[in-house]
């Protein structure tokens, strides 16, 4: 399976580029990378400024279809990824949780789709997607209707439950994302 780290955010709420913001000491880029080079047989970055991350051990890509967000960011993943399968995940999630991961790795066969689903909804820049997904991706970009989950219907597509997310991750940590200062500041070390 590749990892794609979505990094191309325009950052306004935060000021500047979250990808290299500091926890627990650790830039989130390299605790990423770090973590994807352990689980990944190959790891893709997606931005728009891929000289900003020479320095990582990964595959730099920009996105195919300029500014189409998220959504873009996952084709384009999905499009350069060497294996059927890509795990995506936006750059700012510090906790990400390993045995989780693989959990979700090994729930991948016989769907096209494995995503979290909290009790607050779908997770879906913390997902699992096959590269099958790819034509009906690159339709909704070129109609410029670019909700992640508008690729959902037609696929085959496993939610995990709530019960199984906690269990991996009983202090609810997982899916916190950082996207403005604020929510820097009130992460709790780790």
């Amino acid at each position: 399976m590749t990892g794609v780290i979505l990094s191309g955010g325009r950052n306004r709420r935060m000021g500047e580029n979250k990808a290299f913001l500091t926890v627990d000491g650790e830039r989130l880029i390299d605790r990423t990378v770090r973590l994807f080079q352990a689980v990944f047989n190959e790891v893709i970055i997606v931005t728009s400024n891929p000289m900003d991350y020479l320095e990582q051990q990964a595959f730099i890509v920009t996105d195919i279809f300029p500014d189409k967000g998220a959504l873009g960011g996952i084709y384009t993943g999905l499009f350069f990824a060497g294996e059927e399968y890509a795990f995506v995940a936006a750059c700012d999630m510090p906790f990400l949780n390993q045995a989780f991961l693989e959990h979700m790795i090994l729930r991948t066969e016989g769907y096209d789709i494995v995503v979290p689903a909290p009790p607050d909804g779908l997770q879906p820049l913390h997902a699992v997607y096959s590269r099958r997904c790819l034509p009906v991706i690159r339709g909704l970009i070129e109609r410029d209707r670019l909700k992640i989950t508008g690729f959902y219907p037609g696929h085959r597509l496993l939610t995990l439950s709530p019960e199984v997310i906690h269990s991996f991750d009983p202090e609810e940590t997982m899916f916190l994302n950082v996207n403005t200062p604020k929510d820097l500041q009130n992460l709790r070390p780790r």
